[in-house]
């Protein structure tokens, strides 16, 4: 379960990193890096460049949160069902209130006495 943990987290990076790239070109309004790979036109590929861009990153935005998920539920923990019971059964145990604990009482009794 590690090395497929490991080797999902390789392509979670890759993935973060893919997208990072489509977002930076996108050229909106002019403002993008999509310029400056495609020389003298204004779009990295020509024409369809809006559509391209866009259908690739939602495919990779779509691998994004599948692999996130996968990655989560992968490395989840283990929920331990009995830490509940054990409290339960603990308190049952204990009677008395913090407030009218008798060891309180006897814990400063000998502080008193070696004090007279």
């Amino acid at each position: 379960m590690a090395i497929i943990g490991a080797v999902l987290l390789v392509f979670f990076v890759i993935v973060c990193v893919l997208i990072v790239i489509l977002v930076l070109l996108q050229n909106e309004e002019g403002g993008g890096l999509g310029g400056l790979f495609g020389g003298g036109s204004n779009s990295a590929f020509g024409s369809r460049s809006a559509s391209v861009l866009t259908k690739a990153t939602y495919v990779v935005v779509t691998l994004f949160f599948i692999t996130a998920f996968l990655l989560a539920f992968i490395h989840k923990s283990p929920s331990d069902k009995g830490l509940e019971e054990a409290a339960r059964i603990e308190q049952a145990d204990t009677d008395s209130e913090w407030w009218n604990d008798d060891t309180a009482a006897t814990e400063t009794a000998p502080e008193a006495s070696a004090a007279e």
